[in-house]
């Protein structure tokens, strides 16, 4: 569960996708060649991604349309949510990334927060840039890959200091 909060930061999505991925390999297990504890390990976090791909995909779209409709799943309780939230260490990696954003240039920053942040679509991301559309693609992706170094960076010398 941890590996899907500390990458949505909501404890409700995260639930969700971690219960999918359980049912899917409960579905799936006779298609598992592994034979050793490392390697189901790996065969269940490659089911993982691929739910958390299709999250990113699909997810906020679906959100969104489920907020249209004022439709709501159950929500974990404060104790549970609070617990799991704890697990994840979600307030330290919101520093790390409020750090590693900061770092970025306010070009990379300004169209990470558009697109990301306020969920502006590219055509509406590069109107009130003032930018092709294009131009503003590329502003977001490279501002994400930078920020996924800068972060990787942070992570391994925190591992290597442990």
């Amino acid at each position: 569960m941890t590996f899907f909060v500390r990458r949505v930061a909501d404890v409700d999505i995260a639930a969700d996708l971690w219960a999918e991925t359980f049912a899917q390999a409960c579905a799936g297990i006779s298609r598992c060649r592994a034979t050793d504890a490392d390697g189901q390990v790996a065969w269940l976090y490659s089911i993982a991604h691929k739910q958390l791909n299709g999250y990113y995909r699909r997810g906020y779209a679906r959100a969104r349309a489920l907020k249209r409709m004022k439709l709501e799943r159950p929500a974990a309780t404060e104790e549970v949510a609070a617990d799991i939230v704890a697990r994840a260490g979600l307030a330290e990696l919101r520093l790390e990334l409020a750090e590693a954003l900061a770092t970025l240039s306010p070009d990379h920053r300004q169209a990470i927060q558009l697109r990301v942040v306020d969920e502006l679509s590219y055509p509406e991301l590069a109107s009130q840039l003032a930018i092709s559309e294009q131009a503003a693609r590329a502003r977001v992706s490279r501002g994400l890959r930078s920020l996924g170094e800068i972060l990787d960076r942070t992570t391994m010398t925190e591992a290597l200091q442990a």
